[in-house]
């Protein structure tokens, strides 16, 4: 039934006075509830009323007892599902809650309640689509006003640019609504306008601090926009009001990941593990945590845990095939096989399949078939992605026009003098996690992560560029004085700061493509160390073109584009050894295999360290590590790796062609 009514006007009354209490005095609303259930029986409306009192008290197992057969006597009742999917979200019964909150809107899909609370579910198991969907049709049922009714259904409907138009002409009549500036921050947020989106819910907040969900899109941007620790009070204000919300608790576990505290994150998915043990995001985002951990087994069983809940999510084979030292089996090929042999599969998962088959096929020695999988992986996903090799020409050509000697001579002096940082540049699968493993193994410096500060203050720079169509940032960089150059290297190290957990004197931001950002180091932290990992051009960009990587690096899907990024970076690098002689130390990995304490000693001899013999145990770090060479980097040196690539020459043209004099030259540039 849609709407039970009472049978007569003062059952009616009697009704509507217990719902009016529900707000102010749910004690009461449910003795009210209880007293109309004896003298009528087992009314509808009565039994919803106590069901809800007992959850606003806090006893959402009493709240289910009541909701649940409910819900099955009135299945048609969309106000009954709801409320029992509330009850039993703050009971962790993850599943349930979802089935009756989807049961909810598809019989009413203007509640605004289930799409909320449907949303934190979704956004709980990693579903970020669904969640971002559903969010947005709670914002479109939230809303009666005429105008901002028209701005949510363009926005859910995709339809940005109107949207966007419809909330600025409102916001000119209603400046302070924080409806509208909530939606309009969501419209930056599409748009990529992360800092526009940051500033609007900072005001709404101001406004209304206590409008959870604009909190909650604040968290969400703020963290995409690396500014973690801030995200984490956010999310933290947020579970104090609700301490049970799935989606917070799980927003929760990925911002700490961020910020390298693993511990507390691994006990909140186990714990949404328990609550959704049949959806593998879940299983997905543990198994990630657990990897970074160096806990390989844990990993291991949360992994197989997602593939457990769906043989066709392809993410969870790939995970496992880039731990690098597992080595699928006979009936893991075959499902393998099975799931890539379906004409449905979708082409995200499907490339996933490809990579992993990739690594099955490589450690069974069957070549030629393991390049094919690579190939057809690399394909589908250079299909998803925009990557233009020219324009990264071109970005690379401004810095070698923009850092001439007299450009930075006439800078000497400037920037922030803190000794602290120990960048290692590179490409991916360079060797820089390795050579990032044996510094951190020193006492005096600590390992960290990619971290993204130097990439943030370009993006900063370029926010403030004389030419907002140009996507370099030299402009806005060559117009700070001295002062500028110092508040930049300033807030780098006060962004970095949370990363630091042992307070070491030294620390390691190991971001590969920094390398195309040394000149901004240099004016800004001129006493940082810089770090170059390089490795044989074939050996280095094959291994990236077997790697699937989580984000970025979209020049690795296609072999002429490696090709020509390896040796766009080549001639960046010989270009701040032209500028900056001796700025840069050079770590080239196959020398590092020959003479390994040697290449050790030089490289803490350049960071101004004294040698310290745990550098050559680096394998007994236990650090968190999360790039994927982290279970490499876990055991000793062998050179086995170092030819490894030349089982695949047969298909390596077009790399080879890309390359041109650079592969000849290697370990120096071409003259």
């Amino acid at each position: 039934m849609s709407n039970p009514t009472p049978a007569t006007g003062s059952l009616d009354q009697a009704l509507s006075h217990a719902s009016r209490l529900m707000a102010t005095d749910p004690v009461l609303a449910g003795e009210q509830a209880t007293e109309i259930l004896k003298a009528v029986g087992n009314h509808p409306m009565a039994l919803l009323l106590l069901g809800v009192s007992h959850a606003a008290r806090g006893d959402a197992r009493a709240a289910t007892d009541i909701l649940g057969p409910l819900s099955v006597a009135e299945p048609r009742w969309a106000e009954a599902q709801l409320e029992l999917g509330l009850a039993l979200g703050r009971l962790g019964r993850g599943e349930e809650a979802l089935r009756a909150l989807r049961h909810a809107v598809a019989l009413k899909p203007d509640l605004p309640r289930a799409w909320l609370a449907l949303g934190d579910h979704l956004s709980a198991i990693g579903d970020s689509r669904g969640a971002d969907h559903a969010y947005a049709l709670h914002v479109r049922h939230s809303i009666r006003d005429p105008a901002l009714l028209q701005a949510a259904a363009a926005l859910s409907g995709g339809q940005v640019a109107e949207a966007e138009a419809r909330l600025r002409e409102h916001l000119k009549r209603a400046p302070t609504d924080v409806a509208a500036i909530r939606m309009l921050a969501e419209v930056a947020a599409r748009l990529g306008r992360d800092a526009d989106a940051a500033r609007l819910l900072a005001r709404c907040l101001d406004l209304a601090p206590s409008f959870h969900a604009a909190r909650q899109n604040y968290a969400l941007v703020l963290n995409r926009a690396d500014r973690a620790s801030e995200a984490l009070e956010q999310i933290d204000q947020l579970l104090a009001a609700d301490p049970s919300n799935p989606g917070y608790r799980n927003q929760r576990a990925v911002i700490l990941c961020k910020l390298g505290d693993y511990e507390p994150a691994l006990e909140i998915y186990a714990d949404l593990g328990r609550q959704y043990p049949s959806h593998p995001g879940i299983w997905l985002s543990h198994g990630h945590a657990l990897k970074t951990a160096g806990r390989q087994e844990a990993a291991i069983d949360a992994y197989r845990r997602a593939i457990a809940a769906d043989a066709a999510f392809g993410d969870a084979w790939w995970s496992l095939a880039n731990l690098k030292t597992l080595r699928f089996d006979d009936a893991d090929v075959a499902a393998m096989q099975a799931q890539l042999a379906r004409p449905d599969l979708d082409d995200t998962q499907r490339l996933h399949f490809e990579f992993a088959l990739g690594k099955a096929t490589e450690d069974r020695a069957d070549y030629q078939r393991s390049f094919s999988h690579y190939a057809a992986g690399n394909a589908l996903r250079r299909a998803q992605v925009r990557y233009d090799a020219d324009e990264n020409t071109a970005r690379l050509q401004r810095s070698i026009e923009t850092f001439t000697p007299a450009f930075l001579a006439e800078r000497t002096g400037a920037g922030c003098p803190a000794p602290d940082p120990i960048f290692v540049v590179g490409l991916p699968r360079a060797g820089s996690t390795l050579i990032e493993q044996i510094l951190s193994s020193h006492p005096a410096v600590e390992g960290t992560m990619e971290l993204p500060e130097i990439i943030g203050l370009t993006r900063e720079l370029r926010q403030h560029s004389a030419d907002p169509r140009h996507d370099t940032y030299h402009d806005a960089l060559a117009a700070l004085d001295a002062d500028g150059l110092r508040t930049l290297g300033e807030r780098y190290l006060e962004r970095t700061r949370v990363h630091r957990k042992r307070g070491a004197p030294m620390f390691i931001d190991k971001m590969p493509n920094n390398f195309a950002h040394i000149g901004l180091i240099h004016l800004v932290l001129p006493r940082a160390r810089i770090i170059d990992a390089r490795r044989h051009p074939l050996a280095c960009c094959f291994s990236g073109f077997k790697q699937h990587f989580a984000r970025g690096q979209h020049f690795s899907y296609d072999l002429g584009d490696l090709g020509r990024y390896y040796r766009d970076y080549v001639g960046l690098m010989a270009h701040w050894d032209a500028v900056l002689p001796g700025r840069v130390h050079r770590v080239a990995y196959e020398r590092m295999v020959d003479d390994t304490e040697g290449e050790v000693r030089a490289l803490l001899d350049d960071c101004g360290l004294p040698f310290d013999p745990a550098c050559l145990r680096f394998f007994e770090n236990e650090r968190p590590v999360r790039t994927a060479s982290s279970e490499q980097v876990r055991q000793p040196i062998y050179r086995d790796g170092v030819e490894h690539w030349r089982h695949f020459e047969p298909w390596l043209g077009a790399l080879k062609d890309a390359l041109g004099p650079v592969l000849d030259h290697y370990p120096d540039p071409p003259p």
